[in-house]
């Protein structure tokens, strides 16, 4: 009997190899998914995209790929440590040309002209860049450069950088300032929690065949989870070697021992997430980070004048549609799946209509992008969304602090005049 007929599969579901078909649907990984979708809604999509090795990048790209429309033209260029030039003959390989033999300035007008041409014939035209941490500084600069191509109109290329964590420490160098800028969104794909893990291994079981979710007891889950840090590359390669191992023991059911005898074959310890070493990386990140990064706005969310919801927000973009996977999660038929996002800087936040059916509104005013005021009250289908900027509440209480310290001072005075005038009548 084979290991797939002993387990009752039909095909192999622990596979490195990326799969669009295993893919599980974190809400980490349809938030991300939803951010790349975004590059097509804007016409200068620029979207970053960080996760560890082994988090699911590569394949949620394909899935992303897999799903775009007949108007969209794509590059993928995945071998990234390249000199500027290479970089630019890369791009236009990937496009369908032989840009070999030319030089710099050749080569961009060859994009350039390739650019404003799919523009001209209706087309959206998608640059991803997988693995983007291996860039130099140099190259960036390059895709910098190349973002800004545009029409009279609006920019005509749209841009998704993939990498690992890495890519998000260079792209914040003093020097790469500029690009930074031009970036719309970024999103971090971090590992699964413990709820995630199990429905990512029942996911792929179910897939590969398995119709009943018994094969790993619940003993087992957590044992997966100490030693995989809640990666699914690593989960992945811990599963398949403890079925392996349960295979020659002709067992059926892996339990936690199966997978502790696993990790003992692959020569693993623990997983750093459960030693305390990311605890202490996360506190540090936490008494490093500025105090803008508290909330700085409210949302009340309203429907037939009643609040159904308050949520409140630091600095940055927030998504609103009827998606679950957005940070406003509205569940109704006039709210498009991504609608809108709201974008928070030190000088405010502004509304942006993300294309929708039916539109933002500010009173009786459709707007497409527009400066919200505290207590500007969006309409949104049948449902009111009521902006507060929470900064303004804390300037309030900062001069009535300041106030009251004075009144103390006064009243302080006046007392010590009082003791001063009894003790001169003395």
């Amino acid at each position: 009997m084979s290991y797939l007929e002993h387990f009752s599969l039909t095909e192999q579901p622990f596979r490195l190899t990326p799969d669009p078909d295993f893919l599980y649907w974190s809400k980490q990984h349809a938030r991300a998914k939803a951010y790349m979708e975004s590059t097509i809604w804007l016409a200068d999509g620029f979207v970053v995209i960080t996760g560890e090795i082994g988090s699911g990048k590569t394949t949620l790209l394909q899935s992303f790929l897999a799903d775009l429309e007949s108007d969209v033209v794509y590059a993928v260029v995945s071998q990234t440590q390249l000199t500027p030039t290479q970089f630019l003959q890369s791009v236009l390989t990937e496009f369908g040309f032989k840009p070999f033999n030319k030089r710099k300035i050749e080569l961009l007008d060859m994009l350039n002209m390739f650019l404003i041409e799919q523009y001209t014939n209706g087309k959206k035209v998608l640059l991803i860049i997988d693995e983007a941490q291996n860039l130099s500084k140099k190259v960036l600069e390059e895709v910098r450069m190349i973002s800004g191509i545009e029409t009279h109109k609006e920019k005509v290329l749209r841009i998704i950088l993939a990498g690992q964590p890495e890519l998000k420490e260079t792209l914040e160098s003093d020097r790469l300032k500029q690009l930074m800028q031009r970036v719309r969104l970024r999103f971090h794909i971090g590992p699964l929690d413990r709820r995630e893990l199990r429905e990512y291994i029942e996911r792929r079981l179910s897939v590969a065949g398995r119709s009943r979710p018994d094969l790993f007891a619940d003993d087992s889950f957590e044992v997966v989870y100490r030693f995989s840090g809640g990666i699914p590359r690593l989960i992945n390669t811990l599963c398949d070697t403890a079925l392996l191992c349960a295979f020659a023991d002709e067992k059926k059911v892996i339990e936690a021992n199966d997978i502790l005898n696993a990790a003992e074959e692959l020569n693993w310890p623990e997983h750093e997430s459960n030693t305390g070493v990311y605890s202490q990386l996360r506190q540090l990140e936490l008494e490093r980070e500025p105090a803008s990064s508290s909330h700085v706005s409210r949302i009340e969310i309203r429907r037939d004048d009643e609040v159904v919801e308050s949520l409140t927000f630091p600095l940055g973009r927030v998504i609103i549609g009827r998606s679950p996977d957005n940070e406003i999660y509205i569940r109704s038929k006039f709210v498009s799946r991504h609608h809108a996002q709201l974008v928070s800087d030190d000088t405010g936040c502004v509304i942006e209509d993300l294309n929708s059916t039916n539109g933002v509104f500010i009173g009786e005013r459709q707007v497409k992008k527009y400066r919200l005021r505290d207590g500007d009250v969006l309409s949104i289908g049948v449902h009111e969304l009521v902006y507060h900027d929470l900064r303004l509440a804390q300037d309030s209480d900062d001069t009535i602090d300041e106030g009251d310290m004075g009144n103390e001072d006064a009243g302080q005075g006046s007392e010590d005049d009082a003791q001063e005038s009894a003790v001169n009548e003395k």
